[in-house]
């Protein structure tokens, strides 16, 4: 079967074909005509497959693609069977052109999701007007309390939050620095019936233990050099509402104590103090470490743990729901273009495949500082690449020094070769292409070779 599918698809797909579907699903493919503006993804929304029409209808080239980031809007997901929906495409010449996207989701052989096959339809602007109204409520359902994201993890997530906001147990949000958990903890309160009673919050890796004590807890005059008068803490001034406490993890072994005690007992004394204070707070803490293994470096207490994890989220980095980079992009662009500084309609071709690439470590927080800075240095309609932060523009001198310093030893064994697959994928912001020419590998050696290594 792998000859006729090589001369309608580039070198990788026959073996995705192979491992991935039915025999009646390679028929499927192999009838659609490679004249047609025809894409495939794997279930990562990886481009495994662009036509010679998508080129020419799009201006983005095989070559470019293929291997990158799905960038185009509604990706598909599980559980969806075909989809259909008008995007606006920026072509590489600068212009935009309407198109109708058809999507059909793809099976393996065992029935489970595997990725999708869609057609690209250019579309009249009396269509594109009827599609676009059912876009705009497709997007307002990836709006959930200031929380945007079309992936189906966070859907999931949403779902939690929802069901968690019903009851008054304690949450604890497990993710990465930006990733939005004061986010998540504002949406339990504002879903819960304490919505009317205050929402604060307190990161609790940025006072020292003292300071951090007085804020929590409050103190009485005379407790200590400079209390001149009584404070009540953030406990007593959320008082009927939510308490979100940040960084839960780096709170000192005596605090943890403490905001047991109030957690069990409904009551806490003040520094200073002789007497308890009666409070009802709701708390929702988060954490960027694993508190299980803070448990057992002797750092947290394991009854503290258990009274905080009663109801466990786990918010997803942005680098594993890479379809939400694009929602989020223009959404923040949308936020800005409202000041009336400058109005971005559209992101350079390269540009836009450099920020979908992009690992996003600092996650949502840094993508919405990538785009302020470009509000900030650069003006006109069009969002480039001069204009994005230095880090995405070092790219090719990170590519430099990574021949210079790591091809030269070249490995031998497959452990050190993942390695070298691993660093060649960093320095080139995960971009597929540019990893496998550091290398010196072809793009479907180096495909190959990833996912047998799993990097």
């Amino acid at each position: 079967m792998g000859e006729p599918v090589l001369t309608l698809f580039d070198e990788r797909l026959p073996l995705w074909l192979a491992d991935q579907f039915e025999p009646f699903c390679v028929l499927k493919l192999l009838t659609v005509c490679d004249s047609e503006a025809l894409y495939i993804v794997d279930k990562n929304q990886t481009i495994l497959h662009w036509s010679t029409g998508a080129e020419k209808l799009t201006g983005f080239s095989g070559l470019d693609v293929t291997g990158q980031s799905c960038w185009l809007e509604c990706v598909i997901t599980e559980g969806d069977e075909s989809i259909e929906s008008l995007i606006t495409l920026a072509k590489t010449d600068g212009s935009r052109i309407q198109l109708k996207k058809r999507v059909q989701v793809l099976q393996d052989k065992t029935g489970a999701f595997a990725g999708g096959l869609g057609r690209l339809l250019a579309v009249s602007e009396s269509s594109a007007i009827a599609v676009s109204r059912n876009m705009q409520l497709d997007a307002d359902k990836q709006s959930f309390q200031g929380l945007i994201s079309r992936s189906p993890a966070m859907q999931a997530v949403f779902q939690i939050i929802e069901n968690a906001a019903e009851t008054t147990a304690t949450v604890l949000v497990r993710g990465e620095s930006g990733s939005g958990k004061e986010l998540v903890a504002k949406a339990i309160h504002d879903l819960s019936g304490r919505r009317a009673a205050p929402f604060l919050a307190i990161n609790c890796a940025a006072l020292s233990n003292s300071l951090l004590e007085s804020e929590l807890f409050g103190h009485v005059r005379g407790a200590f050099t400079g209390a001149i008068k009584d404070h009540n803490g953030l406990f007593q001034r959320a008082h009927g509402g939510t308490l979100f406490l940040d960084e839960v993890a780096e709170l000192p072994l005596d605090l943890q104590a403490k905001l047991l005690r109030v957690i069990q007992e409904r009551n806490y004394i003040p520094v200073g103090g002789d007497h308890s204070i009666n409070v009802d707070v709701r708390i929702v803490a988060a954490t960027h470490r694993s508190l299980r293994e803070e448990v057992k470096s002797g750092r947290f207490r394991e009854d503290l743990m258990y009274r905080l994890r009663v109801v466990p989220i786990f918010i997803p980095p942005l680098r594993e729901r890479r379809e939400d980079i694009g929602l989020l992009l223009w959404h923040f662009i949308h936020l800005h273009n409202a000041d009336n500084v400058r109005k971005i309609e559209k992101i350079e071709p390269q540009a836009m495949r450099i920020l979908l690439d992009y690992a996003w470590p600092g996650n949502i927080r840094e993508l919405h500082n990538v785009i302020e800075y470009a509000f900030a240095v650069g003006r006109g309609v069009t969002l480039r690449c001069s204009e994005l932060p230095p880090e995405f523009r070092e790219s090719r001198v990170m590519e430099t020094r990574f021949t210079a310093q790591s091809l030269s030893t070249y490995p031998q064994t497959p452990e050190q070769e993942a390695i070298v697959i691993r660093q060649a994928l960093e320095a080139s912001y995960g971009k597929i292409n540019p990893a496998a020419r550091l290398l010196g590998m072809s793009r479907a050696t180096f495909w190959r070779k990833r996912k047998t290594y799993g990097v």
